[in-house]
């Protein structure tokens, strides 16, 4: 019983430490304030001037605590619904190129954004993601979950962010970065899905 004990809860903590290390990384960059805001964000002209960590820091930091808490309900949400589907590796690869992705748009197609901050974008991709791999393997949910999401995106496209979500979130919403991440999350699993392929063969 006390092996059944630690294997399940070994098994819950691998499920939940992809979510609880973002939880923590958001949490410590949001205290940072001020000038962690001035050092960390998704700044144009200083990336393009040498300071590349800002491509990651940008991701990690917010408007305002309730713009983070928006985010991380978000990121626990979507841990909620694919927990037991896919390997943390696999979750790891689509926030780092839905990260990059994110930032290739802007710096490429929206040169009048000069400073970006917020996981929202990131975190389109990894839904993006997900739903795709699990439109693959489990059939009519995933693709339930894909549609939703273009809908949405097609939406903020056509009139821009959803009601109400710049008020919570203190400033003006950049819905081309969430159709970035889920392009580039959704690229990602495309190539996740083709290497599973080819070692079937």
């Amino acid at each position: 019983m006390y092996v059944l004990q630690n294997e399940g809860k070994r098994r819950i903590m691998k499920e939940i430490r992809f979510s609880a290390i973002l939880i923590v990384i958001a949490l410590v960059m949001q205290l940072s304030g001020k000038t962690g805001f001035i050092l960390l964000q998704y700044q144009r002209e200083r990336i393009l001037s040498g300071e590349l960590w800002r491509l990651l820091t940008g991701h990690l930091l917010h408007l305002s605590w309730t713009h983070m808490w928006m985010n991380l309900a978000a990121l626990v949400l979507i841990g909620l619904i694919f927990r037991k589907s896919y390997a943390e590796k696999i979750w790891w690869l689509l926030l780092g190129i839905s990260m990059l992705g994110v930032d290739l748009g802007l710096l490429l197609f929206n040169p009048e954004i000069s400073w970006y901050v917020g996981l929202s974008g990131a975190l389109h991709g990894i839904f993006a993601g997900l739903a795709i791999l699990y439109w693959r393997s489990e059939g009519r949910t995933g693709g339930l979950f894909l549609l939703v999401l273009v809908v949405k995106l097609v939406l903020e496209q056509w009139s821009g962010a959803l009601p109400g979500s710049a008020e919570l979130s203190g400033g003006t919403v950049i819905v081309d970065a969430h159709l970035y991440g889920a392009i580039a999350g959704g690229l990602a699993a495309s190539l996740v899905r083709l290497n599973w392929a080819k070692r079937q063969l």
